[in-house]
């Protein structure tokens, strides 16, 4: 008798339970649930789970939080797989192998509007490699791991179908939001590449520039307020020009404008200086470039993007055991800038404070002992002439990169952890290149069984 009235008044219950359901609309969207109660049995079922009504329909209370019913339907659903493909890293692999899975998921990864929010959500483009010049041609060195590694052709800026004989007459300038300037002195004119799309613009400078020696930078010019550089191939873009006008050094700048097709005003400076021609990439902090001057007393050349004006920066009191050491640029606060000096085994690094005065000075920030760095070769050490010098400074990732014995090495200053990035038997200056990989990009020369090959 105690057994039938169990079983009765659980009959019961879930009786009541079913003619509450029915009350609010649950029967009807969740046919489901009715089924799971009736073979499992409403206690266990209520463990797991309940069923409350709400002003806006029926919602399942689970252990880890409320979700709403209508989650089922199409559009959520797509709307969910796009908030889980933004997760993804932003190396190149990512998207292209998310694309092969299916259509819904290839239409999800091309969409402009889920590639504006990837890039914005991950803000920092990943680097993919570096420019730098070789023998008698400027070549793209990949840095990543397989499957994200971008093969050397595929990057290829074409410059030895020049004559080779004036091969030597271009020169590598700057390289920054995917796009690479080059110089070519024989015929006076500035290339622009985009090395993602094959796009390549010849400008012939201003008449000021002609015969002249000069340095640059190319920058994105977009200023739409969710843009995110690295993936600028669309986007408008400037090139900015800087040269010293006649013999008494005095300096000019000039800004080339792709929105227009034109070459802006000469902008002149009156204070005299010695420009460091070693090809040096400037290094753009806030809205302002700024370029090393002359190798001895490490002075720093400041272009003002916003002011359109030029000013010269002394550089930092170093003293004797620093001031013939290898030197870069580097960016060492929000819109402030450093100076990193290398005398082996001590790497220096500056900061220039300006005050509420607008009195700017300069700050010794901190000193890296460069053989407690994981990762360089262990036969450096009292070996002064291997640690020859600092090739480059990668702005987006506070890295260095430096050349030590036969090998280019890149230096993370906060972690000091360092990575072989390739070998280095012809010492020159290396240009970081950071880009966003869109899906759907054909990379030639991929499909060598050695590196990574993606299509459409």
């Amino acid at each position: 008798m105690k057994e039938s009235e169990d079983g009765g008044g659980r009959r019961r219950r879930r009786s009541q339970t079913h003619a509450s359901d029915e009350a609010v609309g649950v029967a009807r969207s969740h046919p489901q649930l009715h089924a799971s109660e009736e073979g499992a049995g409403v206690a266990r079922r209520r463990s797991r789970s309940q069923i409350r009504a709400t002003g806006e329909g029926a919602e399942v209370i689970c252990r880890r939080g409320v979700f709403p019913a209508a989650l089922a339907s199409p559009i959520e659903e797509d709307d969910l797989l796009r908030e889980i493909l933004l997760r993804l890293p932003p190396q190149p692999s990512s998207l292209v192998r998310a694309s092969a899975v299916c259509k819904q998921w290839r239409c999800a990864v091309t969409d402009p509007k889920f590639l504006r929010r990837f890039r914005l959500h991950h803000r920092k483009p990943p680097l993919l490699g570096l420019f730098h010049r070789r023998k008698d041609d400027i070549v793209f060195t990949p840095i990543m791991d397989r499957p994200d590694r971008i093969p050397p052709s595929r990057f290829d800026l074409h410059l030895l179908d020049i004559d080779s004989h004036t091969m030597w007459m271009v020169e590598l300038l700057d390289c920054r939001h995917g796009r690479v300037l080059l110089m070519d002195t024989l015929w006076d004119e500035v290339i622009m590449c985009e090395p993602i799309t094959g796009e390549q613009r010849r400008l012939t400078v201003p008449p000021e520039f002609v015969r002249n020696r000069f340095t640059g930078a190319v920058l994105c010019a977009a200023i739409d307020h969710d843009h995110v550089h690295g993936s600028c191939h669309s986007s408008p873009f400037n090139v900015v020009l800087i040269s010293a006008l006649g013999g008494n050094n005095q300096p000019i700048a000039c800004v080339y404008s792709s929105e227009t097709g034109e070459w802006g005003d000469i902008i002149p400076s009156s204070v005299s200086f010695e420009l460091f021609y070693d090809h040096t990439p400037g290094l753009l902090v806030g809205n302002a470039l700024y370029w090393l001057l002359d190798s001895i007393g490490h002075d720093i050349l400041k272009f003002d993007l916003d002011k359109q004006s030029l000013a010269v920066i002394r550089g930092p009191p170093l003293t004797n055991d620093f001031r013939h050491g290898s030197h870069c640029i580097i960016q060492a606060g929000d819109c402030a800038i450093g100076f990193a000096i290398l005398s082996y085994p001590h790497l220096q690094m500056w900061q220039r404070n300006i005050n509420f005065h607008g009195v700017a000075t300069w700050v010794l920030w901190k000193t890296i002992d460069m053989r407690m760095i994981i990762g360089l070769p262990k036969q450096i050490q009292g070996k002064r002439t291997l640690m020859r010098r600092i090739l480059g400074y990668l702005e987006d990732s506070d890295e260095i990169l430096l050349s030590v014995g036969r090998g280019a090495y890149k230096v993370q200053l906060k972690s000091k952890k360092s990575k072989k990035l390739c070998e280095n038997s012809y010492l020159t200056r290396y240009h970081s290149f950071n880009s966003f990989y869109p899906p759907g990009t054909f990379i030639a020369g991929g499909c060598d069984g050695n590196d990574a090959c993606y299509t459409r």
